[in-house]
C-alpha cells in the first residue's frame, strides 16, 4: 500500500513517543530517535540535478517531511550524500570507488555473491605473496563500486544497507553483506518479495515501539 501524507506524519509522532520513552532498540543510543532537520524541495532538486537522477518517491517524501537522516534502523539513517567511516560519517562522491554512477541502473535483480577467484586461506600458509596477489585481484572485483544505489545505514563492520535509485529495483532496499562474503541481496518479508524504503523504516519503528515497557 502506498504511504499517504498521514503515514509520514505518524512516523514523526512515533519518533517523538520513542524519544520521550525508554526503548532498547539496537543502535538507538547513537541517534536517540532524533532526526536531522528536513530538506527543502529545492535542496532535494539540487541533489537530483547534480546526479541526474530522481530519488524514489518514498525516500524523497521522507527527506522533506521527517528528516534528512538520524533516527533509523541499525545505527541510524545516513544523511543524503553521507556514509559511515567506522562509526563516524563522511561524504561520498560518485565514482569514488564506493558509490558508482547514480543514473546508471543498479546491475542486479536477484541475490548476488560471486566468490570466484577468492584464494583459499591455506595458501597464505605456504605462499603469502601469491595469496595477497590473488586476494587483491578478488577484492577489486568483489567490492567494486555500486551503480544506481546509495548507502542508507550501517550495522557496523562495513555491513550496510542500500537504497536502489535507478533501474528496475529503484525504491527497494538491499543488504550489502560483502564484508562477510555474503554478497548483495534484496530485503524481503514473509509476505513481500521486496521491501521499499517506507516499509523498511516503518518496520524498524514498529519493532522499536514494541520494545517499550507495557
Amino acid at each position: 500500500m502506498k504511504p499517504t501524507r498521514e503515514s509520514y506524519a505518524q512516523l514523526v509522532r512515533d519518533l517523538a513517543l520513542l524519544r520521550a520513552s525508554v526503548s532498547h532498540a539496537f543502535g538507538s543510543n547513537e541517534h536517540e530517535f532524533e532526526c536531522s532537520p528536513v530538506m527543502s524541495e529545492a535542496e532535494v532538486l539540487d541533489f537530483e540535478t547534480a546526479h541526474e537522477v530522481r530519488l524514489p518517491e518514498e525516500y524523497r517524501t521522507f527527506l522533506m517531511t521527517v528528516g534528512r537522516g538520524g533516527a533509523g534502523p541499525a545505527y541510524g539513517l545516513f544523511e543524503l550524500g553521507e556514509t559511515d567511516e567506522g562509526f563516524n560519517f563522511r561524504s561520498w562522491k560518485e565514482r569514488d570507488g564506493f558509490v558508482g554512477t547514480l543514473k546508471t541502473p543498479f546491475p542486479y535483480s536477484e541475490p548476488w555473491n560471486d566468490l570466484t577467484g577468492a584464494p583459499d586461506d591455506t595458501l597464505a600458509e605456504t605462499d603469502q605473496e601469491e595469496y595477497w596477489r590473488l586476494m587483491s585481484r578478488f577484492e577489486e572485483r568483489y567490492y567494486a563500486q555500486l551503480d544506481g544505489a546509495i548507502p542508507i545505514c550501517h550495522w557496523g563492520c562495513a555491513i550496510r544497507q542500500w537504497l536502489i535509485v535507478s533501474g528496475p529495483e529503484a525504491g527497494n532496499v538491499w543488504a550489502g553483506n560483502r564484508a562477510d562474503n555474503g554478497g548483495l541481496s534484496p530485503l524481503k518479508t514473509p509476505s513481500s518479495d521486496r521491501v521499499t524504503f517506507f516499509h523498511w523504516y516503518r518496520s524498524w519503528l514498529d519493532d522499536a515501539l514494541a520494545q517499550l515497557p507495557k
